[in-house]
């Protein structure tokens, strides 16, 4: 894994203004603690800095073909490398190194941007074309690594990070009061936005091409649950098996490295999954590694423990505390780089750090299972919705809802006319593309409230959801509500929020790269065919994962009722050994000074926390957004000193003569 950055600029030859891509480079150092290198040439400058996984000894970048005419950076990894080079060879292409690197700078040497169609990976990258002038960047599938942009100046520079395109003199951070509004109701922005204004990234499964100083953008994969419209006459076996073939070898290519490889292992059935096909794969000792709460509220180690034993695995596990939560969170929100409604990427972070303290830099987890094979409650609650909307005044069917939260007493030991106040919000209204999502939506705008008039006036009643619509399908309207419901979460949430937030930043952070066989894009299409109720069947989830697990793994296991990953907020920022930064920046003066929200409302918000802690979800939110708002203005716009890093690594400057 590494991070990758770059400058182009028509009109200014690159090749002997090296210290800005240095100090981008610097920013981003622990994608790519190894070593770094950057390529100078006419009109470009292209850096990299690396985490050495794949071909130790020679796989430095930028790398360049024979002839030095195309140039790559290159973050990530295409696991099929080893089929796609012996394929390459055939043709006639000769290799210096042993690296995925080079077989991808190959491959597009071959056949263009339709080289993207054969990679099996997760990637950002970027390639110059030194006779042609152009640059052609991409991005994986579902968007697992990075990518970000922008425009000033007549310069285009690009970087795995946002924070390192602040080392570019020219680029300026200004919050998006319609970002924000996009964060305070998806948990994320619309793609291509960022919550900065005019810093864009390039959307998962799209290209882009620069030349002659203009840039167009395509995608070259999308999402589509089409061919689960009419499934139903599928056969569950057959599914089994073709399940098994393609997760065996997914998680199989996933296994290559040139370093050790460990997994996480969290006590549920998609790690429990993929550790057991880990275990069929390489049979040796594995390394697992796990994190538990000091909150019991939030501890799920019971099930990890029946894991651990079952596999036997050499594991660690570590616990989370609620002042290790608050004292980490200004760092979580550095790496982060976007407002945060929850604390839950933090356990995250400590979790990798783990791996890297016991010297791994490779972990395969199980995300993209819930998103794939309907494992949230949010999909639960459409159809469970949409029942009771057939017949409203039910008093019985909106009983439910109490089997999806037993670890939220609130809600499992509510009555019917509570149930129905918190869950009736637009129960009627099944028409919507977004009905699975409309009660979330609802609940996480609320936060939007907390902006002050001059924030509310740049928003000009401006409705994010209505942003959407353009990006939905042009068959949406035919799929079920789980397909609208899992196609929303894949777009939205999973790419925006999980695997960036939680996934990406948290584990990079600590020069850790995550790997997911549940998004090899294999699995997901098998998924995307299958018939709604071999994913959902009745109110139990992933149906199909289970049956396949059914005598894999203990019964505690495959059978454990659904609990959501979650962290502690509220005991977090107001207990009494609360850091110092937490009363600070949401103190009346600090809110002022940053001109984000309106201080009355937050002081309202304080005052109802300070009477009672049994205070709901959405206040939990908004005072994580709030608080992460403003550390994200302190960090990004403010500057604050003290967050500059040392020189890249083992740096190698080559210097291209310029071509006329």
């Amino acid at each position: 894994m590494c991070g990758i950055a770059g400058i182009y600029n028509k009109y200014i030859d690159q090749s002997d203004s090296p210290d800005i891509l240095k100090r981008m480079l610097a920013r981003i150092q622990h994608r790519g603690p190894d070593e770094s290198g950057i390529f100078l040439g006419q009109n470009i400058a292209l850096g990299n800095v690396r985490l050495s996984i794949i071909d130790l000894a020679t796989g430095q970048q930028p790398i360049s073909d024979e002839d030095g005419i195309f140039w790559i950076v290159f973050n990530g990894e295409v696991f099929n490398y080893i089929e796609l080079k012996e394929e390459l060879v055939t043709r006639g292409h000769k290799f210096r190194t042993t690296s995925d690197t080079e077989v991808v700078l190959h491959l597009y040497m071959e056949y263009g941007p339709d080289c993207l169609q054969k990679m099996n990976g997760q990637y950002a990258l970027a390639i110059w074309n030194t006779e042609k002038k152009e640059l052609f960047m991409a991005r994986d599938r579902v968007g697992i690594r990075p990518l970000f942009y922008t425009r000033m100046n007549g310069s285009f520079v690009f970087g795995s990070e946002l924070k390192s395109l602040l080392e570019h003199p020219d680029v300026q951070m200004r919050l998006s009061a319609q970002s924000l509004a996009q964060v305070y109701t998806f948990w994320t922005t619309i793609t291509p936005n960022t919550i900065f204004e005019d810093i864009y990234e390039l959307p998962p499964g799209h290209y882009l091409i620069l030349r002659n100083d203009r840039t167009s953008i395509h995608s070259y994969w999308k999402l589509s649950l089409t061919e689960a419209i009419n499934a139903d006459g599928k056969d569950l076996n057959k599914s089994l098996t073709e399940l098994d073939t393609i997760f065996y070898d997914a998680a199989r290519l996933r296994l290559r490295a040139d370093v050790p490889v460990g997994a996480y292992l969290s006590g549920g059935i998609d790690s429990s999954l993929t550790t057991g096909y880990i275990q069929k794969i390489v049979p040796d000792m594995l390394r697992t590694f796990s994190i538990g709460f000091a909150n019991k509220d939030y501890d799920e180690s019971v099930y990890q423990n029946i894991a651990v034993k079952h596999f036997n695995t050499d594991h660690t596990a570590i616990q989370c505390t609620d002042d290790g939560i608050a004292g980490k969170f200004p760092d979580i929100v550095w790496h982060a780089e976007i407002p945060l409604l929850r604390t839950a990427p933090t356990p995250m972070y400590f979790l990798s750090r783990s791996v890297r303290n016991n010297n791994y830099k490779v972990v395969i987890t199980g995300e993209g299972a819930d998103e794939m094979f309907a494992g949230y409650n949010i999909f639960k609650e459409a159809v469970i919705r949409s029942f009771w909307s057939k017949y409203p005044d039910s008093r019985l069917r909106p009983l439910l809802l109490r089997k999806l939260y037993p670890y939220i007493p609130q809600i499992s030991n509510a009555s019917a006319n509570m149930l129905k106040m918190f869950f009736g919000y637009r129960l009627q209204d099944t028409d919507s593309p977004y009905y699975s999502h409309l009660l979330r939506w609802n609940n996480t705008s609320r936060i939007i409230g907390y902006l002050n008039d001059g924030c509310r006036a740049q928003l000009n009643f401006y409705d994010p959801m209505e942003e959407l619509t353009g990006l939905l399908p042009a068959d949406f309207n035919k799929y079920s509500i789980l397909q609208k419901a899992q196609w929303l979460e894949v777009t939205i949430f999973l790419s925006g929020y999980l695997l960036s937030s939680q996934g990406d930043r948290m584990a990079m952070a600590n020069s850790v790269e995550g790997r997911y066989p549940f998004l090899d894009h294999r699995v997901i299409e098998f998924s995307a065919s299958l018939p709604d109720h071999f994913k959902l069947s009745g109110l139990t989830e992933k149906k199909i994962l289970k049956e396949l697990m059914r005598n894999e793994l203990p019964g505690a296991v495959v059978n454990r009722p659904k609990q959501a990953y979650r962290a502690p907020t509220l005991d977090c920022f107001f207990s009494a050994s609360a850091p110092d930064y937490v009363k600070e920046l949401l103190s009346s003066g600090s809110i002022k000074e940053s001109g984000i929200f309106e201080f009355k409302q937050v002081e309202n918000l304080k005052n109802r926390i300070g009477k009672s802690r049994q205070l709901s979800e959405v206040d939990g939110m908004a005072v994580t957004s709030i608080l992460s708002t403003q550390l994200l203005v302190d960090q990004f716009i403010n500057n604050t000193p003290g967050l500059s890093e040392p020189a890249p690594n083992n740096l190698k400057i080559v210097t291209q003569p310029v071509f006329n």
